[in-house]
């Protein structure tokens, strides 16, 4: 009975488990997509980030703090420990963007760490005073513990999201949005506010060059193809001075290295020599040309990647996809907001400054102070002065309360003794100038807020020159780079084809040079009989006797055939050799076919002269075919009849711009 007591019990609080669980991961996932990964779209930061920023305001006193101390102080907003706010501290650091630096931050080019936070030193930059922080206009929340008050989001006046960049991987989705020059989007913001298109394109503090065809505007599911700054210094060296966004120096290095093990290309060594600037240098083997090695870097290492992208942030409690052009519509209309908070506390304060100098003005001319002189009670001595007051108030954008009043009584006599009123009419007649300009900046919102960005850029611009090149860059071959070091020959009528046909200085008829060619090669072979066949390039290989033709494999590469069919009827056909297996014999023609002309220039205004037999019965015994009106057909198919008479010989009539006949070894 007590067992089955326990199993009951057990079972009772196992049902529940199913429904805590589901519970509790929403719970988890909801804290790490909106408390850690993915970054706010108003103000572009992390949580982390933003507290980082905010625990440097309340230490900021113009001088460099420690970073291990900045850490700590960051603490008492940040519930995770100390490694993830030095991460991010550093990270921040090294855009070079919002935080002044000192010491050894590390190296993006190379992928060294920074120093230990005891040893590097930060402030925050004079832009990043300018555009983040203002009180009036910040919301406030309790820290996690209660003890403290941060913001919830930062008054950004910029797209800082858009100029930081963003990469976070959080439960059940990610975002991945890259940095931008910061010229450029202040340009974009003003075009907008200026209801004028836009086009944003990524700009990467490592530089080489991008093709932003498929950007997609950072949406998710576009990409970006990026490639290395690469210099040939002579025939025999090449170096890479910009590497792509994402990548270091020592990354792109073991790339390289493999891709040599692996003999998808051809170098003698690599030195790295980068220090602020990338600057490795590649010595090439004897072999290799500096553009084949070029296009095998960019096809086999890290000298060119693909970077997706997913455009993902927070909005209104709750992570949504959008695009780069909208995240910068919803930051530079949330900026126009915040500038007008501003005026609109700028105002507030002006018209109270205004108040209280009208105020203090008739409270010292009307000798109003004196009336007070008589009064036994403090009561009594603000009833008295809002009396006095009261006759030469007019057109007030408020009325006086008890605070005015008591402001009043603290003025000091040295003060009364020595006022100016000259002076009181200066002050009072500038701040009515301010509070005018106030007016007019608050009426020409959108202008107001162009000119803040034109000042932006005119006060840092200097400081943003875009480093990465925009280009629609070819797709590299992934080929393995050609290295002519063979001269191939063949024996026609015996069949065989390779470079140890013929020794240096041997002179035979039999044996024909046919061309130059690199080991790595493929061969298409074709014989009189209709036969082709595709075989790598070796010492000696039979391929088949009456050989008519031979050249690089091109499975692109468009052919003009005639050919006599077992039934004696001769046909004509264009074809391409398509995709074929090395070493597998293919019939071009038709089995017992003969090939009575053959071309591989592939020119659809190429014309052949076709001579009939002397004692056929056809009237005209010659006659010019052009192969213009042939379609491009499979190397399977039969083609079409040119003749039904027996053909004695085709000769090829003329042929424009071909730089070689292509006629064959016959």
């Amino acid at each position: 009975m007590i067992l089955l007591s326990i199993m009951d019990k057990i079972q009772e609080k196992t049902e529940n488990v199913p429904f805590l669980y589901e519970e509790w991961f929403l719970d988890y996932a909801s804290y790490v997509i909106l408390e850690r990964a993915i970054p706010t779209l108003l103000d572009g930061l992390k949580p982390v980030q933003r507290r980082i920023l905010y625990s440097m305001l309340t230490m900021e006193d113009g001088r460099y703090n420690k970073v291990a101390n900045l850490v700590g102080n960051t603490m008492q907003y940040h519930p995770h420990g100390d490694a993830s706010i030095t991460e991010a501290l550093v990270n921040l650091g090294q855009k070079e963007l919002l935080i002044d630096t000192q010491g050894n931050w590390g190296n993006l080019l190379t992928g060294d760490p920074s120093a230990a936070a005891r040893y590097i030193e930060a402030r925050l930059s004079p832009f990043a005073k300018e555009i983040l922080f203002e009180d009036g206009i910040t919301f406030w929340q309790s820290s996690y513990d209660g003890r403290k008050k941060e913001p919830i989001t930062l008054p950004v006046r910029f797209p800082l999201l858009l100029a930081l960049g963003v990469e976070g991987i959080a439960v059940g989705l990610s975002t991945k949005i890259l940095p931008h020059n910061c010229a450029e989007l202040l340009e974009a913001s003003i075009d907008l506010l200026e209801e004028k298109d836009i086009s944003l394109s990524p700009d990467f503090p490592q530089g080489g060059t991008a093709d932003v065809s498929e950007y997609h505007q950072g949406k998710k599911g576009g990409k970006v193809r990026v490639r290395a700054s690469i210099e040939v210094l002579d025939k025999k060296t090449i170096k890479i001075t910009e590497i792509p966004f994402g990548t270091t120096t020592q990354e792109l290095i073991q790339s390289i290295l493999k891709a040599e093990e692996k003999n998808k290309i051809s170098i003698k060594n690599v030195i790295d020599n980068t220090a602020q600037e990338v600057d490795i240098t590649i010595h090439l083997s004897s072999q290799t040309s500096a553009s084949q090695v070029i296009q095998a870097l960019y096809a086999f290492t890290s000298c060119e990647i693909t970077i997706s992208t997913c455009a993902c942030v927070i909005h209104n409690e709750k992570p949504i996809f959008t695009s780069v052009d909208e995240i910068l519509r919803e930051q530079v209309y949330h900026t126009r907001s915040l500038l007008e908070k501003s005026l609109v506390l700028r105002m507030k304060a002006c018209q109270e400054n205004i108040f209280f100098a009208s105020l203090e003005k008739i409270f010292v001319e009307k000798r109003i102070y004196r009336a007070i002189e008589s009064c036994t009670s403090f009561n009594m001595v603000l009833d008295t002065i809002k009396e006095k007051l009261a006759p030469h108030i007019k057109d007030f954008y408020r009325p006086v309360e008890r605070d005015d009043l008591e402001r009043l009584t603290e003025i000091r006599i040295k003060r009364i003794s020595k006022y100016n009123s000259d002076e009181a009419d200066r002050k009072l007649e500038s701040l009515r100038k301010e509070e005018k300009q106030l007016n007019k900046y608050l009426s020409a919102i959108t202008d107001y807020t162009i000119q803040y960005f034109r000042n932006l850029i005119k006060k840092y611009g200097n400081q943003w020159k875009r480093k990465t090149q925009l280009e629609v860059l070819p797709s590299a071959s992934t080929q393995k780079p050609r290295i002519i070091n063979r001269s191939l020959y063949v024996q026609p009528r015996e069949g065989f084809i390779g470079y140890a046909l013929k020794k240096r200085g041997e002179k035979t008829d039999r044996i024909r040079f046919a061309m130059d060619c690199a080991d790595t090669d493929d061969i298409l072979v074709i014989r009189k009989d209709t036969r082709g066949i595709v075989t790598r390039v070796s010492e000696k290989v039979f391929v088949g006797k009456n050989i008519l033709d031979l050249s690089l494999y091109d499975k692109e590469k468009v052919y003009h055939m005639v050919y006599k069919d077992p039934k004696g009827c001769v046909r004509v056909k264009r074809f391409r050799m398509g995709g074929a297996t090395r070493e597998k014999e293919y019939i071009l023609g038709s089995e017992h076919g003969v090939i009575l002309y053959l071309s591989g220039d592939g020119l659809k205004d190429e014309v052949v002269q076709v001579y009939l037999s002397p004692d056929c019965s056809a009237r005209k015994k010659v006659f010019s075919f052009s192969f213009a009106g042939l379609a491009i057909r499979g190397r399977s198919s039969q083609g079409n009849i040119l003749s039904k008479y027996p053909v004695q010989r085709v000769r090829r009539e003329k042929l424009k711009g071909a730089k070689s006949r292509g006629l064959g070894l016959l």
